[in-house]
């Protein structure tokens, strides 16, 4: 039987861990990051990988950093024949690397060369991309730089977010991770170096890059809104107030108000003027303090002083 390693933190992970045991291959141990604070109540929390892990009676492991652990030479004890990572979180030193007997692989959620690092999928869906995908890749010592063993192409809708291009990338990185191992392991599989001059990176996203920009076109404010969904939520500073923009749609319509105004308002509609002309509907927001709520309970409420042609966001 063929043991595994496998290295995860979020929901990405779990398809993918389940389907290894469940394909027959001996999970030694999963390592996973630490339990953390979740939420305004900052209740500690098991990452959903050690939550899986555990349900599958696995032994879990959770160093805070992996380098000179003693959670490290346990793993290095191990000797798996493979090494699986997917969105685990860490980088993995070169030691730990060398100790599987096979290969040490990743499920990455990008079309190599395209978004190496730690946000692929948010930032596909905000450059407007219409596909995204999986690679498998050799592991190295440099980020996401690996030889490519396969991939696949996935979709990007027009009404996915994160949360929904997440679920839709575990299951295709699981099926054609269960695909790969096999080929590998006979050494059927010719690697394809990835071209340096089509490297992309997508580092994780900033705090400050967070808020949205109206005056670009409202498409891709709305893309945005969709890749900061469920976490950690666009914002904008309307009429001065931090306010979180859930949902979003765009209006086949164009406007020559500049970009922040508005441009329609009723009681259950709320349009606003953004880049080239482009108009974009709030469908689902947040003010600071208050839960989300959809348009016409905010515009029943704080949201009745706003007047068609008020820019409302600078």
């Amino acid at each position: 039987m063929t043991t595994v390693l496998f290295m995860g933190t979020p929901s990405f992970g779990v398809p993918i861990l389940k389907g290894l045991v469940d394909r027959g291959y001996q999970v030694l141990g999963v390592v996973t990051q630490p339990d953390r604070p979740v939420g305004r109540k900052h209740q500690i929390q098991k990452s959903p990988v050690k939550q899986q892990a555990e349900a599958l009676g696995i032994p879990v492991l959770q160093p805070e950093k992996i380098s000179g652990s003693q959670e490290m030479a346990q793993m290095i004890e191990m000797q798996p024949d493979l090494i699986v990572t997917a969105a685990f979180g860490q980088f993995l030193p070169t030691k730990l690397l060398s100790a599987a007997k096979i290969a040490a692989v990743n499920v990455h959620g990008s079309l190599l060369p395209k978004y190496r690092g730690g946000a692929p999928v948010q930032y596909a869906i905000m450059n407007g991309d219409n596909e995204t995908g999986i690679s498998i890749i050799y592991m190295v010592k440099k980020m996401d730089a690996g030889d490519i063993l396969a991939q696949q192409a996935v979709p990007i809708e027009k009404t996915d977010d994160t949360a929904s291009m997440f679920t839709k990338l575990s299951f295709v990185g699981r099926d054609l991770l269960l695909e790969t191992l096999p080929k590998l392991i006979a050494g059927k599989i010719k690697p394809v170096k990835q071209d340096p001059k089509q490297v992309v990176f997508s580092p994780t996203v900033k705090p400050e890059e967070e808020q949205l920009d109206f005056t670009k076109p409202a498409f891709l404010v709305d893309a945005k809104v969709r890749a900061l969904r469920p976490d950690p939520t666009a914002y904008v500073m309307l009429n001065g107030k931090r306010t979180k923009i859930w949902k979003t749609a765009v209006v086949d319509q164009k406007t020559t108000l500049a970009p922040g105004t508005v441009v329609e308002k009723t009681k259950h509609q709320l349009q606003l003027a953004a880049g080239q002309g482009s108009i974009l509907e709030i469908l689902e927001l947040q003010p600071a303090g208050k839960p989300r709520q959809l348009i016409t309970d905010y515009l029943n409420g704080a949201g009745q002083a706003l007047k068609i042609g008020q820019k409302v966001i600078n």
